[in-house]
């Protein structure tokens, strides 16, 4: 199979690690890809969203497969500009259309889908520009602390919780009458607030069957002991030790059977990954958000727990033969810690030099936000580096990456050193 991998950070270089190893494949093409994910193929310069650069470079290549990694390109409808185009019709694409991806392109869709459905979730209001007035009496009627939510995609930073009722109407009035996040917060969800434990799940549907892949646990906050900004994650561990069997069940009959039979009974084809951000509420799971695509980075330490021949599984999605297709998984648990440029979330800078990554032997360097200039490996975003590990526990697995992480510089470069602290 000649594969397009659309992406260019840690969960695509994770894909591209794993599809490298499977024997289906021919030749494997990253969009854009990154300075890690090109010892597993060609790196090519296309934005995913650009359809039209993807449509050109899909003939020409004679690609049969388009693995979607970033959620952009699919709420943008990606899935749909091959399905109306006569030339592309009959190319796979490994992801949800338009409408399917709203369950993460729209925090109002998902609710009322939730609503629809009876997944638990927590309570809610909706309001518009129109609508302000109400929503401070919304508020008026909530306990602190406050859940704001940008209805639309807003680069991981549309979620406000807050702890005054003041600054939560100032804040709802920056959203929805000043624009705060765009278009994304036109329109804004009001949720009540969950206390509890987070942890994601993963399922792989091709519409009709389903293989639930390894739970995860990451770890959002810049600061040790989860404190300081919100990032688009320092961390991950699998498995996630609260999570037991009998829980797991609990989100298995309670919000993935019903999301993904639901989906199929208001006739909206959903093919790819589906990721429910869960919490753990004494014990009961609620969905706090669905993302229409793996995460990042609970990808690098999902994807190395899949023994299964991932190009083996896509296939089973494009031809909804997933029911046939095995699903194995590792018993080894696997954590990954993320180098950040230094000054991330906010400025940092870019285009320092990384030494030391091939100095790590016992742990897999996926690279997030890298370049390479020649031999050289140069840091190009916040995230730059997950360092991913396996272990007997997620106590060995963390101290092999943190063992690997002291072998790896670059100038500011910044972990948190507690990834897992307060499960292990």
């Amino acid at each position: 199979m000649r594969i397009l991998l659309l992406g260019s950070g840690g969960r695509e270089h994770a894909f591209a690690w794993k599809i490298a190893k499977s024997s289906a494949l021919d030749e494997l093409f990253i969009a854009p890809g990154n300075a890690g994910t090109q010892q597993f193929g060609k790196n090519v310069k296309i934005t995913p969203t650009d359809f039209e650069a993807i449509k050109s470079f899909v003939i020409e290549n004679t690609i049969n497969m388009v693995i979607v990694g970033p959620e952009d390109p699919l709420v943008k409808g990606i899935v749909d500009f091959f399905e109306a185009d006569e030339e592309l019709k009959n190319i796979s694409v490994i992801g949800p259309n338009a409408q399917a991806a709203q369950l993460e392109g729209s925090k109002d869709f998902a609710k009322e889908f939730m609503m629809r459905h009876n997944i638990p979730t927590a309570k809610y209001g909706t309001f518009t520009k129109d609508t302000l007035e109400k929503g401070y009496a919304f508020l008026e009627k909530m306990k602190a602390p406050y859940v704001l939510k940008a209805d639309g995609l807003a680069a991981g930073k549309g979620v406000l919780i807050l702890d005054s009722l003041a600054e939560a109407k100032k804040e709802l009035k920056n959203m929805l009458a000043d624009a705060k996040f765009g278009e994304a917060s036109s329109r804004v969800v009001i949720e009540e607030f969950l206390k509890g434990i987070e942890l994601s799940c993963f399922v792989l549907t091709d519409g009709d069957a389903y293989k639930i892949l390894p739970e995860a646990k990451d770890y959002k906050r810049i600061g040790e002991g989860d404190k300081g900004l919100n990032t688009g994650g320092m961390g991950a561990i699998s498995p996630v030790p609260f999570a037991n069997p009998t829980f797991l069940d609990k989100i298995k009959n309670q919000i993935i059977i019903p999301t993904v039979k639901g989906l199929k009974s208001e006739g909206i084809t959903y093919k790819g990954f589906i990721f429910f951000g869960i919490i753990n509420v004494k014990n009961e799971p609620y969905v706090i958000e669905y993302n229409c695509r793996m995460g990042d980075p609970e990808t690098e330490v999902v994807i190395p727990r899949l023994r299964s021949d991932i190009l083996d599984l896509f296939e089973g999605v494009a031809t909804n033969t997933l029911s046939e297709r095995d699903v194995q998984f590792e018993e080894r648990s696997a954590a990954t810690v993320m180098m950040v440029s230094g000054g991330y979330p906010e400025a940092y800078e870019k285009g320092k030099q990384i030494f030391g990554i091939n100095a790590v032997t016992d742990s897999i360097v996926f690279h997030a936000g890298t370049d390479a200039d020649g031999p050289a490996i140069l840091t190009a975003g916040g995230r730059v580096l997950a360092v991913t590990s396996y272990g007997k526990n997620v106590e060995s697995a963390l101290a092999k990456s943190y063992k690997a992480i002291e072998k790896i510089e670059f100038e500011k470069a910044y972990y948190r050193t507690d990834i897992g602290f307060d499960v292990v």
